[in-house]
């Protein structure tokens, strides 16, 4: 049977190669290649030429990408995960050393391989749509009981750690503007941009910092978790102020982007959230696994969202964020979602974002002894703003100083948070190669104290205890 089909075949061949080439038709918006074989000398010559066309195709440079990324964010992760810290920073570490700072400077050749120029458009599509997802998964991860029952403390020191690091902020870029702002970028813009990238809060890092501690039962892991999530959702509000504000063409412009956003929000928040059960289904939200039909559901949602707030003109993550914070939490439906979210967005997605977050740092922009004193001086007045505004306000309510020092550490972690948003100024035209390079740096140091100064104040602690007399001994 198989020789008489071969045979068939092999005949029918012989009777297409001699007929007339094909006149080929032309449709209005579809185009074509022809694909003209080539001569070459040798079996070999045209099975190696063969090979490196092949390797210079799209595909293969973006699967090329995503092995290397991949790979070297599962090592540095586990590097650093082993020297106390979270993996997430070794992954954020990770896209740096991917970049020209490190994997560009040492293999040139290999590099422009790895990340050619027309293949980085694919790549930042890839890692947006990356933190779309994962702001989903950290709007689902807020809890509005736990605002409700700390609101005095959450509010109180969520808003002093916005406030005082943001003040500074401005302060700084008055000094800064001149010699670091984006070609173009006004003092207004670059200023509140500043401010809101000393106040940003990397909530997600901070519940991982708490649960690996196991701190997160306590008093001070429920009202860390508390304040950052307050302090997120301002933050973020005051980051889709700026982007709309610097997005519009004028200010009547601005006032009606911040309007439709406001229009947005409220249909988001009334409307849509209170249909969502319905629209899934009580089965579907009380089943253990959900089905196909939810999950593309809720995609359709995030997406949905997504491209209103992109559309809206601010970002598309503004959407995503918001519906995850909207998502019904009828019998555990937030975290059956978001493991299957979180899992795929930060082992393929979020990776591609740090590298090319780190394809955009540039540490040898710092070749002076005056760029690394005003990227110290960033980092100085980032954690003074953060560390010491959240503390004073954790003391003001009441709580001890070890434990607010404790508060003000986490409120100082930035972490992947930051990131985000640096890029957006970096988009935007706001943020110079160089600062940009900074405030990674900045985001990197804040987020890697935060572990060793926890560790020093809680040590600090216990020797106070230990050293407490006790009353027997005290003579009382």
């Amino acid at each position: 049977m198989v020789v008489v089909v071969g045979a068939a075949i092999v005949g029918v061949l012989r009777l297409g190669s001699s007929l007339p080439p094909p006149e080929g038709t032309t449709v209005a918006g579809v185009q074509q290649h022809a694909v003209v074989p080539t001569e070459h000398g040798s079996a070999l010559s045209a099975l190696t030429a063969g090979l490196r066309s092949n390797a210079d195709h799209p595909l293969s440079h973006l699967l090329v990408q995503l092995l290397v990324i991949i790979a070297m964010a599962r090592v540095t992760g586990k590097v650093f995960t082993r020297l106390g810290q979270p993996a997430v920073v070794g992954e954020m570490v990770a896209g740096i050393l991917l970049g020209p700072s490190l994997f560009g400077l040492v293999a040139p050749e290999a590099f422009a391989f790895v990340f050619p120029v027309d293949s980085l458009g694919t790549l930042l599509l890839l890692s947006q749509i990356g933190v779309c997802f994962f702001m989903f998964a950290v709007g689902m991860e807020l809890d509005v009981r736990h605002v409700r029952s700390k609101a005095h403390a959450a509010v109180a020191v969520s808003h002093a750690s916005i406030l005082f690091p943001y003040l500074l902020g401005v302060l700084l870029a008055y000094v800064l503007f001149t010699r670091l702002a984006g070609p173009g970028a006004t003092f207004a813009a670059f200023a509140l941009f500043m401010g809101i990238s000393m106040s940003i809060t990397a909530f997600p890092v901070l519940a991982r910092i708490l649960q690996e501690r196991g701190l997160s039962k306590t008093y001070l892991g429920s009202t860390a978790i508390t304040c950052a999530a307050v302090d997120d959702v301002t933050a973020w509000s005051l980051l889709a102020f700026v982007v709309a504000i610097v997005r519009a063409t004028s200010l009547g412009g601005a006032v009606l982007s911040l309007l439709l956003v406001l229009v947005f929000v409220a249909t988001m928040s009334f409307g849509v959230r209170r249909a969502l059960p319905s629209w899934l289904g009580g089965e579907e939200l009380a089943q253990d696994e959900p089905s196909t039909g939810t999950l593309a559901a809720v995609m359709c949602v995030v997406v949905a969202a997504a491209l209103t707030t992109e559309v809206i003109g601010i970002h598309a993550l503004f959407g995503a964020f918001l519906a995850g914070a909207i998502m019904p939490d009828i019998r555990g439906f937030r975290r059956k979602i978001n493991m299957r979210v979180e899992t795929f967005s930060s082992v393929l997605l979020l990776p591609l974002f740090f590298a090319f977050t780190g394809l955009r740092t540039q540490i040898g922009l710092l070749d002076d002894l005056q760029g690394w004193l005003l990227c110290l001086l960033i980092i100085a007045v980032a954690s003074l703003g953060k560390l010491g505004g959240s503390a004073v306000a954790a003391r003001l309510t009441g709580m001890s100083w070890s434990d607010s020092l404790q508060l003000g550490a986490l409120m100082n972690t930035r972490g992947l948070m930051e990131l985000i948003a640096l890029n957006i100024g970096y988009d935007l035209g706001i943020l110079s190669p160089r600062i940009f390079t900074m405030l990674v740096i900045m985001a990197l140091a804040t987020t890697m104290l935060t572990g060793p100064l926890l560790t020093l104040i809680g040590r600090h602690r216990t020797d106070e205890v230990l050293e407490e007399p006790s009353p027997a001994r005290s003579g009382g």
